[in-house]
């Protein structure tokens, strides 16, 4: 979908498709939705008066201007509550009328920003959320299947009648394109079948991010970790058909000067559990184990393309989970890259050995902060419900506040969970330094504090198993993958690159 924005009236555009908005409330339209409303001889005030529009949050009317305006259609949906409105409400509304404007063939859509007016909003902010919403919206998958006609949306055109704001709305525009081309990679990559999506699929994606923004990379084989000794990533590859691949990105990697952040995401391409074997119920949706990697490479992907003025460092250690006579085994004693013995009490446990080299790779770059993202545990779909919020754990309260900033502000959700004392003793082994599961109860606890034995800088670990894949879809995430964390990193990375730029 092409994305501009124009300066004019929106009731002038030449687009097929308008979209204008109603807060709930609001009997006598204003602004642009009023200049429209006048064009249209008052017919969205009819339609408040008879009770045919009420405003409420999800509701979208259809006008049809029979020549009074350019545009065939008018679609006005409803805010909300203007004392409740907020971003969120912003990239649902926009998401709405977009869908809306789909199902009815519309080809170019016009809309104003959402919020910016009596909705109070920053009109920067409101703008990214607008065209978020439409862009993330309007992503299908590209499934290997037989395609049926599909109605997609050509031209989004945003159209602001005051000429001091079209900069502002234009330079979000841009980060709002980034961010979403970031989300359908991460999307993408979930939804691939996991024949498809392999650890060298997922090289390619990066080679691909690499030579488009002029990122350094890095994969290595199996030989390549062999030499580091990484021996936690090595023995969940044992059992893996697919060759390994361990991905690292480097944007701006020579830049002494900028601060330096690492990302992490656990690139499980498909999981059985291994030896452990998983039920076969389900099993197939463990090909959105790879979620945490997705979601790096999504957000390097929007990185690249902003040219964020920091030190980003992405690591995505890929494998599968598989068991066959060389996977590795209950009661096996690994060493990881950091020296520190691990005894194996389950191999579906294998997120966490494989995070754990990532992890103490990571220090080389001497991180001003860590951020791992991993589908690692169902205890933490338990704690905190399925599509509902991802768990953060987070040894530095600096980290863990700016994460959670970002995660207000995009709405990817973050909850904080402890990282006490008492799940350590849990994983203690009286043959090896640890143990790589604590048992069932405490499940998201113990992982935490494993992963914590292998860092020793400002580090986070968000738990996403609960949030990577969606059973339903809600008003602009389908079902299948999310793409969660790639719109939460790059907000949190914004903010950091805005900290340091206004010192």
């Amino acid at each position: 979908m092409d994305v501009n924005v124009e300066q004019g009236s929106i009731e002038a555009s030449g687009a097929d498709t308008l979209i204008v908005n109603l807060f709930e409330g609001v009997t006598a339209p204003a602004g642009a939705t009023g200049a429209v409303d006048n064009a249209l001889g008052g017919a969205i005030s009819d339609l408040i008066a008879g009770g045919d529009l009420k405003g409420k949050a999800g509701e979208v009317a259809v006008l049809y201007p029979r020549g009074a305006i350019p545009a065939r259609r008018v679609l006005v949906v409803g805010l909300g509550k203007a004392d409740s409105f907020d971003l969120e409400g912003v990239r649902r509304a926009s998401a709405a009328g977009v869908k809306r404007a789909r199902d009815l063939n519309a080809r170019h859509v016009a809309t104003i920003v959402h919020g910016a007016g009596f909705g109070g909003l920053d009109v920067a902010a409101a703008a990214q959320a607008t065209v978020e919403g439409a862009l993330l919206a309007a992503y299908r998958f590209d499934a290997p299947k037989k395609k049926e006609p599909a109605n997609e949306i050509e031209a989004l055109t945003i159209v602001e009648y005051d000429n001091r704001r079209v900069g502002a709305i234009s330079a979000a525009a841009r980060v709002a394109e980034a961010v979403a081309a970031g989300v359908a990679l991460a999307r993408d990559l979930v939804n691939m079948p996991p024949n498809v999506a392999t650890p060298t699929r997922l090289a390619e994606a990066a080679r691909t991010i690499a030579a488009a923004h002029g990122l350094g990379i890095t994969v290595g084989d199996r030989a390549w970790a062999a030499e580091r000794k990484m021996g936690a990533y090595l023995a969940v590859a044992q059992g893996a058909g697919e060759p390994p691949q361990f991905i690292i990105l480097e944007h701006n990697v020579d830049r002494t000067d900028a601060p330096t952040v690492v990302l992490v995401g656990k690139g499980i391409t498909f999981d059985t559990g291994g030896i452990s074997i998983k039920p076969s119920e389900r099993m197939g949706e463990m090909k959105s184990d790879m979620g945490g990697a997705a979601a790096v490479l999504g957000a390097m992907e929007a990185v690249g393309r902003l040219n964020l003025p920091l030190r980003v460092i992405a690591i995505t250690p890929c494998t599968e989970n598989m068991p066959d006579a060389n996977a590795y085994r209950p009661a096996d004693i690994i060493t990881a890259s950091n020296g520190k013995t691990i005894e194996i009490i389950s191999t579906d446990a294998e997120g966490r050995m494989v995070l754990a080299d990532a992890l103490v790779h990571a220090a080389q770059y001497q991180p001003d902060a860590v951020i791992d993202l991993a589908t690692l545990t169902g205890a933490c779909v338990v704690a905190l419900g399925s599509g509902v919020a991802a768990g953060i754990f987070c040894n530095d309260d600096g980290l863990r506040d700016r994460l959670l900033r970002a995660a207000d502000a995009t709405y990817e959700r973050l909850w904080p969970l402890p990282l006490y004392d008492d799940y350590r003793r849990a994983i203690k082994s009286e043959v090896a330094d640890m143990k790589n599961s604590g048992g069932r109860f405490g499940g998201v606890g113990t992982s935490a504090v494993f992963l914590k034995e292998f860092t020793d800088y400002p580090w986070a670990h968000l738990d996403i198993a609960g949030v990577a894949l969606a059973e339903k879809s809600g008003d602009y995430t389908p079902v299948g993958g999310t793409g969660f964390g790639v719109r939460l990193l790059v907000d949190y990375l914004r903010g950091l690159a805005a900290g340091r730029q206004s010192k």
